[in-house]
This record gives structure tokens, sequence and C-alpha cells, in this order.
């Protein structure tokens, strides 16, 4: 099961909770605001939390991570490549907003190595960490069985802006070229800021042909 959590801060921003329907385990994707608010889904919907996956370091997706975490007592994962975003709040653009500036210590984050697979305890199911830089250097997307937890990397009829630091429009492309519109059709795509979409239709949008 998935529960989208909207939480608003200067940038309205989609968390997610991916969650195994007979356990109630789950991950907790890219809390970017409201720490409260997303506890509180998460003990409403009674779900536990092994771990928090963020897909980019910047701060309209992890503000909340440390709060959460500390709540929850679930550890905070990213990729390696998101080390400078979290630790610097010029490239996470907090420095740039009035809620503060971001840091996430490098001591609070379990950093994985492109491509792992990110399981739950028991097995049920399983994300695959899939790096796809262009909106940022460390763009990652989480890869399950029919679905896609995209982040900034593509919306539904757009994709991610490339004029922050990090940002590469033609890496971006190909990125999105091949290790998203080369998954199943019928995959839903869950983006960080748009509704959901599939495979099968960002494939028809003129700017990938």
């Amino acid at each position: 099961m998935i529960f989208a959590i909207p939480v608003e801060g200067p940038i309205l921003t989609n968390c997610y909770l991916f969650a195994d329907d007979e356990t109630h385990h789950g991950f907790l994707i890219d809390p970017g605001f409201e720490p409260e608010r997303i506890v509180r889904a998460v003990q409403e919907k009674a779900i536990t939390v092994e771990k928090i996956l963020i897909t980019h370091g910047h701060f309209d997706h992890m503000t909340a991570a440390h709060a959460v975490a500390k709540k929850i007592n679930a550890p905070i994962c990213a990729s390696t490549r998101s080390k400078k975003y979290f630790e610097s709040p010029t490239y996470n653009l907090s420095k740039f907003f009035e809620t503060g500036e971001t840091i996430i210590p490098e001591d609070e984050v379990t950093y994985l190595a492109d491509g792992t697979t990110v399981a739950f305890e028991n097995g049920a199911l399983a994300l695959r960490l899939v790096p796809t830089p262009g909106h940022t250097e460390d763009g990652t997307i989480y890869v399950g069985e029919g679905v896609a937890f995209v982040g900034d990397t593509i919306f539904r009829a757009s994709y991610g802006a490339t004029h922050f630091p990090g940002g590469d429009e033609g890496v971006l492309i190909h990125s999105i070229k091949t290790k998203i519109l080369t998954l199943p059709d019928d995959t839903v795509l869950l983006s960080g800021h748009s509704e959901p979409t599939t495979v099968g239709e960002e494939k028809t949008r003129p700017w990938y042909q």
C-alpha cells in the first residue's frame, strides 16, 4: 500500500509511505516539511517505518527528516552522492528560504551505493536505488514492482528544473530516457510535485523523442 502525504513549506512536496499490506512495515520517502503531520500519519496508519529514503538533497525533500527520524526511530538513507547536498545549505537550497538553513550531519545518514536494493526486514517488499542525475548530482529514484518513487527527476508532463547547483538538462534527459522510460509501461511514477503518471504516458511526450 502507498499513501501520499502532501507536506507544505515554501514548496508543496509529496511525501510517501510505502508499506507491506500484511506486516504494515514500510519506508517513508522524502519527508520535506511538517514533521508532526508526517509522524501523525505514520501513527494513524499504524506503519512501522524501517527506513527513511531521500530521493535527492534539496531541502524540500529532507528538511523534516531529522525530526521524523527521532520520533519514529528510523534511519535516514540516501545515495552516497547526497552527502554534499545534506551538508551545504547552498546546494540543498535552504539558504535561500526563510525556513532556515538545513544540514544533516554525516553521522545521521546511512549512505547507500547506486544499485543498492533496500529490502524490508522480512523480505516482503524492496526498492532498488537507481541513480538519475540531472536535476541534482545526487538525483535518485527508488524502483519497486510496478512503482517508482522518482523525486524531482520526472513529473507528469514535465521534468525537474536544471538551473540549480549540480543541474544539467542533457544529463537529466539521458537519465529519464535510460533509467525511467525503459521500465515497463504500466510502472506508476510517483513524483515530488505532481500527480501520478506512468512510464507509458510519459514516453509519448515529444521532448523525449
